[in-house]
């Protein structure tokens, strides 16, 4: 019988990989300082939603996503964003800010997102960018709200960017 050999998957770490050892895991991501962030637009709230992170949310149990918007005419939007923190001498501060378009229709159990927008926003975050120019002017004064009343150290701390891209002042 033929052994399989095993696969190198995505790896989540705790540590920093690249300590400069070379080794297994260098060039890997750590999760630990991001947060997926949820903003009902129609309600016009925000709350953090770990859960986010396997598509595990409230908002998304029940729900067979299609890659296709069309699909789901009558879904009620939602945002995903995530939020990474970083530290610098000032102390911490949002990083990164991404933002992603998602719809669910629970009377048909369908909703609209994509997953590569999804995962690719996911690491733009994490590479310190802050993308939601496509976001609706009142989903951006909720999130800014949001993140300055979360921690307004860490907001006032942040990229004046990021404040001027949600209206925020």
């Amino acid at each position: 019988m033929e052994e399989k050999k095993k696969k190198v998957g995505f790896n989540i770490i705790k540590n920093d990989s690249t300590d400069g050892h070379g080794g297994f895991g260098v060039g890997t991501l750590s999760l630990n300082n991001v947060s997926p962030v949820i903003i009902d637009v129609e309600a016009g709230t925000a709350s953090i939603e770990i859960g986010a992170m396997h598509a595990r949310t409230d908002v998304e149990k029940g729900i067979k996503f299609l890659p296709n918007k069309a699909e789901v005419p009558n879904g009620k939007p939602y945002w995903l964003i995530w939020v990474t923190i970083d530290r610098r001498e000032e102390g911490p501060y949002y990083a990164g800010v991404t933002a992603c378009e998602m719809t669910v229709d629970r009377s048909i159990r369908r909703g609209y997102k994509s997953l590569p927008e999804h995962v690719n926003n996911l690491d733009k975050s994490i590479k310190r960018k802050i993308i939601v120019e496509h976001m609706d002017d009142a989903s951006k004064k909720v999130l800014g709200e949001f993140l300055k009343n979360h921690n307004e150290e860490i907001w006032n701390n942040s990229s004046e960017e990021l404040k001027t891209s949600l209206k925020v002042e």
